[in-house]
């Protein structure tokens, strides 16, 4: 299979739309006597596709997949969930990932927009959930700003499906009364997350954080945690979450960031900070004080 492209400007991608200066042209207003809805029965549908592993996706999911005549797919959408499309679905690689060349979302959502005026099935294939930081509310907007409802599949979020490889719960009676999710990008032009505040809130009310897209900003997440959480509060940091390249790595919120740089943790990782990680921290002390004596 081809690798993941983001389209270039000047690609012709299909007969429905043509990239030029990376923008595609607006368009047209409709004519008075014309729906604004799509035409031909085109539809879309945003559908998750949880945190790569192929057989994590749902029922429905693999359904609207198999439906599909044209795949506006993100970056960490995996191979082998892209193969499940049909022979003739035309597919097109949107990425989106923070620190890297992304395609502009706006220019995401017209593509949406023409293909669906179009006729086309459009499936919007995004890792995680599409309504857990994957700007799933900003496209339902969008279209539904020209008439058009799309449907939305959930899809097993990363933060869920990390701690699930590690045999770990988000919430426990003993030591978690709830969780919170929560991005470490902040927008540009945004003061972000007041992890101090979160960090007392955290505390207070025996909460599990789970960090999405943290690592770039580790030592600043980590020193404004300290402010509301005890140093030796347990960690885990994962990488590649349900993939066979998936690692992890425990340690405490003191050491957070020293581990991440001496482990070489990059993106796309997420960060579990809390005490049900308590059993998870006492069994990586002991293998690692077993490593020593060994």
């Amino acid at each position: 299979m081809k690798d993941p492209q983001t389209p270039k400007p000047g690609d012709a991608i299909d007969p429905i739309f043509q990239l030029r200066g990376g923008e595609v042209h607006d368009l047209p207003p409709a004519p008075a006597t014309e729906p604004v809805g799509p035409r031909s029965g085109g539809r879309c549908i945003l559908v998750g596709a949880g945190p790569g592993d192929p057989d994590l996706l749902t029922v429905k999911a693999v359904k609207a997949i198999a439906s599909a005549t044209l795949l506006l797919v993100d970056d960490l959408v995996s191979d082998a969930i892209v193969a499940l499309a049909q022979p003739g679905a035309r597919v097109v690689y949107v990425g989106k990932r923070g620190g890297c060349k992304s395609t502009p979302q706006a220019f995401i959502e017209k593509l949406m927009l023409m293909a669906v005026r179009e006729g086309e099935t459009v499936v919007r294939l995004k890792g995680g959930d599409p309504f857990i930081f994957g700007r799933g509310g900003e496209e339902v907007e969008h279209l539904r700003g020209f008439g058009i409802e799309p449907e939305v599949i959930n899809g097993i979020t990363a933060g869920l499906a990390a701690v699930t490889t590690l045999g770990v719960p988000l919430t426990h009676r003993a030591h978690a009364h709830g969780v919170v999710f929560v991005t470490g990008h902040a927008r540009p032009g945004s003061a972000g997350t007041d992890w101090r505040m979160l960090a007392a809130t955290a505390h207070a009310a025996r909460l599990t954080l789970v960090v999405y897209m943290g690592v770039s900003g580790a030592e600043h997440i980590q020193g404004e945690l300290l402010q509301g959480l005890p140093g030796q509060t347990p960690v885990a940091v994962i990488q590649n979450v349900s993939l066979p390249s998936q690692r992890h790595t425990v340690c405490t919120l003191a050491d957070l960031h020293e581990t991440i740089v001496a482990q070489g943790f990059a993106s796309p990782s997420v960060i579990v900070v809390g005490d049900v990680l308590q059993g998870l921290a006492a069994a990586s002390a002991a293998g690692q004080q077993q490593a020593r004596l060994a």
